[in-house]
């Protein structure tokens, strides 16, 4: 996260980089990266899948 946020912006107050860690947090890197617990897989292709398995059941 340093290096893809922290070093690049300087933020006028803390309330703005809460935030702005929060936006990347949750909407940048937890929807992307791959979670050894769901076979290796992203949240968002995770849920996709488990979606369309209960679809066809």
């Amino acid at each position: 996260m340093k290096k893809e946020k922290i070093r690049r912006i300087k933020y006028k107050t803390r309330d703005d980089a809460r935030q702005a860690m929060f936006h990347y947090i949750e909407m940048f890197y937890n929807p992307k990266r791959r979670h050894t617990a769901n076979g290796r897989t992203s949240p968002t292709e995770y849920d996709r899948q488990y979606f369309r398995d209960i679809e066809s059941v």
